[in-house]
């Protein structure tokens, strides 16, 4: 019996129940993948990957990554029909660490984070491999932030903040504050502007 033969029949010789496996192919276009199931290593087809999955007038799109570890479920108690219904986290691929506030996400957060690196790989730890640049949103009871790189974006209760490098910008009910950068426009700087009456240069404003 060939290989194929063999796994096809461990397949159909299998009590119809929720599962674990690990993606093997992914097929974003049509949001399927195919998995090898869990302990017996056999690859099932292409199923759906309903996992991350809103499909409606709003549509959420987070395809599965080679290398996931996920939850199958056998449609109607067909052990032959199965469908993606989530990822898990494991002792090798953890939760991810919100830059915004160096740890996990708590009870009563959502925390989204790029970057992570594929699967096995993961992105928590003193060793972590997330990307630098990746882009991540962190939502919770104090407010939201979201950023990629250096860039930043917080918004609380009555003030949005956004921090590129070393420049920084609070918009509350008192004002709009600058601080580490230069205000300017296409032709003028706040800090550096040229009067009109006498053609000097100013310094910086005072007070």
């Amino acid at each position: 019996m060939n290989d194929a033969r063999f796994d096809a029949a461990v397949l159909q010789g299998r009590t119809a129940h929720t599962m674990f496996g690990i993606v093997s192919a992914v097929d974003p276009v049509n949001y399927a993948v195919k998995v090898r199931i869990q302990p017996e290593n056999v690859e099932t087809g292409w199923i759906p990957d309903a996992g991350g999955v809103h499909a409606g007038d709003l549509r959420i799109a987070c395809p599965s990554s080679p290398g996931t570890h996920v939850v199958l479920q056998p449609v109607e108690g067909d052990g032959e029909h199965l469908v993606v219904m989530g990822c898990v986290f494991d002792t090798v691929v953890m939760a991810p660490v919100s830059p915004f506030t160096g740890s996990a996400a708590q009870p009563g957060e959502l925390l989204v984070r790029g970057g992570c690196g594929r699967p096995p790989v993961s992105s928590s730890g003193a060793s972590g491999s997330a990307s630098s640049e990746a882009g991540w949103l962190h939502i919770g009871p104090s407010g939201v932030a979201a950023g990629a790189g250096n860039a930043r974006l917080v918004l609380r209760d009555g003030e949005i903040s956004f921090s590129v490098g070393g420049t920084a910008m609070t918009l509350s009910s008192a004002g709009l504050k600058v601080s580490g950068g230069d205000v300017r426009t296409d032709q003028h700087s706040l800090n550096g502007h040229v009067h009109l009456a006498g053609s000097q240069n100013t310094g910086g404003p005072i007070g």
